[in-house]
């Protein structure tokens, strides 16, 4: 209870505007509890798509959504979103502005928030492609200039902060929310084989594609040669077609390439998670799917130039290929490979526990209350290097736990807390 005479704690902000944001702060949005103020940019504006996101992940209706921004060119669209939130930061000052990832919305938050002198906290910190041409790749290097607390969700993010002079101090290594996401959003079986059905699909029989980034829809060339290789592969392939892709299409000219492929209406994400679940194998150019992909012991190629997590690859769960004929080549190996899956259940998971958004909570909290102090005291070097084996000594007997990506410790849950993810998710 609040003493009379003392002045309410002042919001902690998360600042989010498309789709995979509010899949991945899902889970701190709801453990910041009554100190969050929810402020949607509206990058990916679709009032009842993404209405459906929040209501479906349980995160409450944004405090704040911001008119005019989605649509625009890169820079307008930024330029407009720091002036749009400097104004709600200035309204209602956050005691610490949480942004994730590497969208405009990204940059925007953490630029607005560090013109005014309120500390930002980044999520999913750390990541590089080292390929400048890659808007994203700009974003996340703005946004690892300004951040005061960044939450690198491996090892090799926070290796790649120091190498850019960050110290280790304001480094903690939290894991990625997107394991907790996934593994709260996967549908049950009844709901998983009713999805299957409506498609026509067979468990373990067909491959799930999704193509949308600007590198692979903006070249009629490199668009043509994956959708001729994805009819390829030898097996029903199902394409979730992003308004992106199917306007690249029909303005390439490539309209008939789609006849071969089991084309339908981009689908929520708890539907996209139950149908990658059952895939024999994904193809995607999608950042977020070369992480769901290490969660649900799935085959992926990963069809781009570069990737920002090699992670995936490195653990054997991804494949990096540019669009070419190895598309279907390597395709059809990873398809007649019959001890892939076995192989791949047994992996860890690069990208943590499951409990990366309790991580991030604590933190955000600790700091909005404590500053530095708080700071230096979650990420000091021994008490990351102890977490795995002192916090949570289950995680040593857990294959989804990778042991070599120290964690930072956390204090007993509280009610209503995730538990680490399950070894072998249930779908």
């Amino acid at each position: 209870m609040t003493n009379p005479g003392t002045r309410p704690a002042a919001p902690i902000a998360v600042v989010l505007g498309t789709r995979p944001e509010i899949v991945k702060l899902a889970g701190v949005a709801r453990g910041l509890r009554d100190r969050l103020r929810l402020v949607y940019t509206g990058q990916h504006y679709d009032e009842e798509l993404c209405g459906s996101f929040f209501r479906g992940l349980r995160v409450p209706p944004p405090h704040v959504t911001l008119d005019g921004v989605g649509g625009t060119a890169r820079g307008r669209q930024i330029g407009a979103m720091i002036s749009a939130l400097s104004d709600v930061f200035a309204a209602e000052r956050p005691s610490v502005v949480i942004v994730q990832g590497d969208t405009n919305t990204t940059s925007a938050g953490a630029q607005a928030a560090h013109y005014l002198g309120v500390p930002v906290l980044h999520v999913e910190a750390g990541l590089r492609s080292h390929d400048r041409a890659m808007p994203e790749e700009i974003n996340r290097q703005v946004v690892g200039v300004i951040a005061d607390l960044h939450c690198a969700p491996t090892a090799s993010a926070a290796a790649n902060l120091r190498a850019e002079g960050v110290p280790d101090a304001r480094i903690a290594v939290t894991g990625n929310t997107i394991v907790e996401a996934v593994a709260e959003s996967l549908p049950d079986a009844a709901q998983a084989a009713t999805s299957l059905r409506r498609h026509g699909l067979h468990r373990d029989h067909y491959i799930l594609a999704t193509i949308h980034r600007p590198e692979n829809t903006d070249d009629p060339e490199r668009l043509r040669s994956i959708l001729v290789e994805l009819a390829r592969l030898g097996l029903p392939v199902l394409f979730p077609i992003h308004p992106r892709t199917a306007a690249a299409v029909a303005r390439h000219g490539l309209t008939d390439l789609l006849a071969r492929l089991r084309v339908i209406a981009p689908v929520d994400h708890a539907t996209f998670l139950g149908l990658a679940a059952h895939a024999r194998l994904l193809v995607s150019d999608s950042g977020g799917v070369q992480e769901e992909c290490t969660v649900l012991k799935k085959p992926l190629i990963v069809v781009r130039n570069s990737t920002e997590r090699p992670e995936a690859v490195d653990a054997g769960f991804a494949v990096l290929l540019k669009p070419g004929p190895d598309v279907s080549r390597v395709g059809r190996a990873l398809i007649a490979d019959r001890a892939l899956p076995r192989t791949l259940a047994a992996r860890p998971s690069p990208f943590g526990d499951g409990l990366a958004s309790r991580r991030i909570v604590e933190m955000a909290l600790a700091f909005a209350e404590h500053g530095g102090t708080a700071l230096r005291a979650h990420t000091r070097p021994e008490a990351t290097a102890s977490a795995t084996a002192t916090e949570n000594p289950s995680m040593e007997e857990n294959p989804c736990i990778n042991p070599k990506v120290p964690m930072v410790p956390l204090p007993p849950a509280p009610e209503g807390w995730p538990q680490p993810v399950a070894a072998t998710p249930s779908f």
